[in-house]
């Protein structure tokens, strides 16, 4: 029996380890996500506190620096709710 067929009849038998394995690549995507989006900030943060302030305006983060923050956050919570359904649909099976 060829290995891949072998491993395909393991995790038909074995549902709960399937939705297992697809909640932690979910769950390590999505805190990646959260983890980047959240140094993003403290980088962007730290380069204006450093930088000469020439007008009011260079103290406020640009808005297409804040609009990938939100996606990169909203994409990480995404996948850290898919996550944890799919760990608690896991249980269920």
């Amino acid at each position: 029996m060829p290995v891949l067929q072998a491993a395909w009849f393991y995790y038909l038998n074995n549902p709960a380890l399937v939705l297992n394995g697809l909640a932690l690549f979910y769950g390590l995507a999505g805190g990646w996500l959260w983890l980047a989006t959240q140094l993003r900030s403290a980088r962007a943060a730290a380069r204006l506190a450093t930088s000469p302030a020439v007008s009011g305006e260079a103290t406020i983060i640009p808005a297409t620096t804040r609009r990938i923050n939100r996606m990169f956050s909203a994409v990480g919570s995404v996948c850290l709710l898919l996550a944890t359904l799919l760990m608690l649909a896991s249980t269920q099976v």
